[in-house]
């Protein structure tokens, strides 16, 4: 699925120069599910965006499949995150002004699909999440469990081949993390969805087939 040869991003910060990634050479597998662990600022979150072309290396190549998203155009990439990667983060992100049904619809919109067909995937993906009585309820009117079930429906609607979650629990307790824990797993399993979850919580990193601890901008495998 992915192959990360001798990737490395620098920044700026301020007056200094930040080494986000050394070096990572990195394969993962179709289908796998794999934590990232590390420090705050270690670069975690930074190597979840080069996976799901939110950013770009400043110097190697990654790969999904074939396509190296290192180097494609903006809108080809574009085009590969809309229909080939879902993203979960920790702010659940969702449209305050919509509805649960509208905000999972959004995903769909960049594919062209009609407007039934979106109505009808978003219904069922919904469903799919045990939210399928919530649709017509607005953020505001739903736990914080809730609306992070709204978000994985949303990444989840457009079937894709990666799902890519940023700390999908930490603005839950520790019994919905759990049942999100769950779901995500369970999605993973049926589906043969690759997973990447990035996470601070080691109780969770546990449950992952692959385990990789990335501190100072070099990852190593547990």
């Amino acid at each position: 699925m992915y192959t990360l040869s001798n990737v490395s991003k620098t920044y700026k910060q301020s007056s200094r120069t930040v080494h986000a990634l050394t070096d990572v050479n990195l394969s993962i597998g179709d289908g796998q599910h794999v934590a990232i662990q590390g420090p705050t600022g270690g670069g975690k979150s930074t190597l979840l965006q080069m996976l799901g072309g939110l950013d770009r290396p400043s110097s190697g190549t990654v790969m999904l499949g074939d396509a190296e998203l290192s180097r494609l155009p903006d809108r080809r990439l574009a085009g590969i995150r809309a229909k080939e990667i879902g993203f979960v983060f920790q702010g659940f992100n969702l449209i305050p002004t919509l509805t649960a049904q509208q905000n999972v619809e959004t995903a769909l919109e960049p594919l062209g699909i009609s407007g039934e067909q979106r109505s009808k995937r978003a219904a069922d993906a919904l469903a799919s999440v045990g939210l399928a009585d919530r649709g017509s309820h607005l953020p505001s009117e739903l736990s914080g469990g809730q609306q992070q079930r709204v978000a994985i429906a949303r990444a989840l609607v457009k079937e894709p081949d990666v799902l890519l979650a940023d700390e999908p629990t930490g603005n839950l307790d520790e019994e919905t993390r759990d049942e999100i824990m769950e779901l995500l797993e369970g999605m993973h399993r049926d589906r043969g969805l690759t997973l990447v979850v990035v996470t601070h919580d080691s109780s969770i990193a546990r449950r992952a087939e692959r385990r990789l601890v990335i501190k100072h901008g070099a990852v190593k495998e547990v």
